[in-house]
């Protein structure tokens, strides 16, 4: 009776114990991985939207100085994402001012605006 008294091991109370910190803990890191993945789609999407930023204004350097005017668009990313982009276009000859503003769905409103100059090459 004695050895039974002096044996060493776990009580079924220092195993439930256990289990009980070890699911509080699982459940803090699922809470953890639904705040990250969601925090990532956002970083995506507005990395996508910088994208479509800058290729609007490789446009704007591409094509002839006289048919760059203010206009809008809407663009399907590969997120699946619709992204509404507009632009402004201010100044005068020899520079012209372009702000460039990418509105998006996720779940909330979200917008960006960037701002550019462009010059004429033509005074250059």
């Amino acid at each position: 009776m004695k050895d039974s008294l002096n044996s060493k091991g776990f009580t079924l109370i220092e195993v439930l114990i256990a289990l009980v910190i070890l699911a509080v803990s699982l459940l803090a890191l699922a809470g953890l991985m639904t705040t990250t993945t969601k925090n990532n789609a956002f970083g995506s999407h507005l990395t996508e939207a910088a994208t479509l930023a800058q290729d609007k204004l490789e446009e704007f350097r591409a094509i002839k100085w006289d048919d760059i005017l203010t206009n809008s668009d809407s663009v399907t990313g590969s997120t699946g994402i619709t992204y509404t982009r507009s632009w402004e276009i201010g100044g005068t000859n020899p520079l012209k001012e372009i702000v460039i503003t990418i509105n998006w769905d996720d779940p909330t409103r979200r917008s960006l605006r960037f701002f550019s100059v462009l010059s004429n090459p033509e005074n250059t």
